[in-house]
């Protein structure tokens, strides 16, 4: 198994942010099957094969995922895929 953890800073206001991390939850379902569900300000996100979670803090956002085995061959292209959707959305 491999592990994710990517630490980026913001400058949204709390509700913008939230709404940008919901979109990119929503786009994940949609495109890959994702379940996901808020608790508190951390956006939980699983299905076959990875497990993570999107923290939600004033002026920075963490994301931690463990891959399975069949996707921690795949972690440069999935972390360099998460890196740059943080950078559109929240830079």
């Amino acid at each position: 198994m491999s592990r994710i953890d990517i630490r980026h800073a913001h400058s949204l206001a709390p509700a913008k942010a939230r709404a940008a991390v919901q979109e990119v939850a929503e786009k994940l379902a949609e495109r890959f099957g994702v379940d996901y569900a808020w608790h508190g300000d951390t956006l939980q996100f699983n299905r076959s094969g990875v497990d993570g979670q999107i923290e939600l803090g004033p002026k920075q956002l963490q994301v931690t995922a463990q891959l399975g085995f069949l996707l921690s061959a795949l972690k440069g292209p999935i972390e360099a895929e998460i890196r740059r959707v943080l950078d559109e959305r929240f830079s």
